[in-house]
């Protein structure tokens, strides 16, 4: 049934088609927990507050006893008690109660667990890691944001001998940022273990790189092409392995990482435990899963959306020469924290900041073909909070993951419905104290792409309206010869720019 976006007497308007509500996979899934435990694992490992019993208590051996009842000490022949040796005392620290106990994790990591404040499992975490602590072969999908860094960098924990200074654990990403922020992840959960992580990508100085090879490193989180490359070296030796991870796989997919990681998981140990995890899993990535894979199990918490319910997702019609003053409209409105803007391009990305940057604060750009410096420097400053609007591409979209995020504008509509996934579940998270909002632009013509958006994710985006604003210009008679020229693109009213700054 077509479902039109405006009365009916504007043509402007976007048109498409209702989504079709879509059957359950019946795929194998793993059984989630009961409505309690998916409630309180809601809570998030990150950001949660910290046990109120302490992390540990010390236990004593002997228990207190009435003086009476106490055996009486030696004397010695001087009639003075004698000094013999007593049994030492053990001390073994107990972890507080949490909903990470019962997943099959040593003690160490439930410690580092509570001393970090991650009391509840997110619903991936209770369902994945029980499995990857096996040792074997698992997928896990899931809504980005859930914290899947966190359930596959814990039960790789368990498999590593410390003691050994050889690279046990890979980890492939799809770009360097995403690499950065799961060697930061695995670092964080691994302060007991004397556990030391490499970060193996391109536009790094490399001869660090291989300083930190030739130390010993026991986790190696890079992207294939610089993974491929200090393998050439011989710097990498992938013999002693014993897990890879395969992170964000469709992204890697999506942008020509196939081969190379083909080529790495045929220079892998054969006997070896293989985890990959994606918020979504297209066909490609099921080849490869099954090519590369031995029996592995399936976690699917996917369900019948793929994005959280801390999102809040809207769409704007608007003329594209209209777009930089809805932007600023729109920012005037909402007065986000921090806002993460999306381009399909580089140059429509350095396009938009070029106009902005002279005009607003705190405003900065990143994309593909900035510096490696340059990138890090950016991010940097964005974590901080010091950039309040960043200007994206998909490219680089997946490695930001800043707590800080309250708004994602979607500039331009992405070409692929995964994208629009992975760019919305920028904010939102759970290291987020509150819901997140998405806005994405839609101009005439697009109506297939938002139907298609719509039907990805299962649900109907509502029109937001900004007040104030015409998206469109209004429609009047045919022109001919003699009308006068046509009138420049909309300018945006340098007192917008003041309301948003204020």
């Amino acid at each position: 049934m077509e479902l039109a976006r405006s009365n009916s007497g504007d043509k402007n308007r976007t048109r498409r088609r209702r989504p079709r509500g879509r059957t359950p996979d019946t795929t194998t899934r793993a059984e989630t927990q009961s409505d309690a435990d998916v409630e309180a694992g809601a809570r998030g490992s990150n950001g949660s507050a910290k046990s109120e019993q302490g992390v540990a208590t010390r236990t004593r051996d002997e228990s207190r006893t009435d003086s009476k009842d106490r055996p009486k000490r030696r004397r010695s022949a001087s009639g003075k008690p004698s000094r013999g040796k007593s049994s030492a005392t053990v001390e073994t620290p107990v972890v507080a109660e949490s909903g990470f106990t019962k997943l099959g994790l040593n003690a160490t990591s439930l410690k580092t667990l509570a001393d970090i404040g991650y009391e509840q499992p997110t619903p991936i975490q209770v369902s994945f890691i029980p499995i990857a602590v096996k040792g074997v072969d698992c997928t896990g999908q899931a809504r980005t944001g859930t914290g899947k860094t966190a359930a596959f960098i814990l039960p790789s924990l368990e498999r590593i001998d410390f003691a050994s200074p050889h690279p046990q654990t890979i980890v492939l990403t799809p770009t360097r940022e995403l690499s950065e922020q799961v060697a930061n992840e695995a670092r964080r959960l691994s302060p007991g273990h004397n556990c030391r992580t490499a970060v193996l990508v391109g536009g790094r100085p490399i001869r660090r790189q291989l300083d930190e090879l030739q130390r010993g490193v026991h986790i190696v989180v890079g992207t294939p092409g610089r993974v491929i490359d200090l393998i050439n070296r011989g710097a990498l030796d992938l013999t002693r392995l014993k897990v890879v991870i395969l992170d964000e796989a469709d992204r890697m997919l999506d942008i020509g990482f196939r081969p190379d990681i083909e080529r790495i998981l045929r220079s892998c140990p054969t006997e070896r435990q293989t985890l990959l995890l994606s918020a979504t899993m297209p066909p490609p990535v099921e080849r490869l899963a099954r090519r590369y894979m031995k029996d592995p199990q399936r976690v699917d918490l996917s369900e019948d959306t793929v994005m959280v319910d801390t999102i809040e997702q809207y769409y704007i019609t608007v003329e594209r020469d209209r777009k930089r003053s809805l932007l600023v409209k729109l920012l005037a409105l909402e007065r986000p924290a921090q806002v993460l803007v999306f381009t399909r391009t580089k140059r429509g990305a350095e396009e938009l900041h070029k106009h902005f940057a002279g005009r607003l604060p705190h405003v900065d750009v990143i994309h593909g073909d900035l510096h490696q410096s340059k990138r890090d420097r950016v991010m940097r400053r964005f974590r901080a909070g010091e950039v309040r609007m960043m200007i994206a591409t998909d490219v680089v979209g997946r490695g930001i993951d800043v707590s800080g995020i309250s708004h994602i504008v979607n500039y331009d509509v992405p070409e692929d419905c995964d994208d629009y996934v992975h760019r919305v579940g920028r904010t939102g998270r759970i290291s987020s104290n509150s819901k997140g909002r998405a806005f994405t632009f839609v101009t005439q013509g697009q109506g297939d792409e938002l139907t298609r958006i719509e039907m990805r994710i299962n649900e109907m985006l509502p029109e937001y309206h900004v007040d104030g604003f015409e998206a469109y210009k209004p429609s009047g008679p045919r022109k001919t010869v003699n009308d006068p020229p046509p009138e420049l693109p909309h300018q945006v009213d340098e007192e917008e720019f003041c309301v948003f700054v204020d």
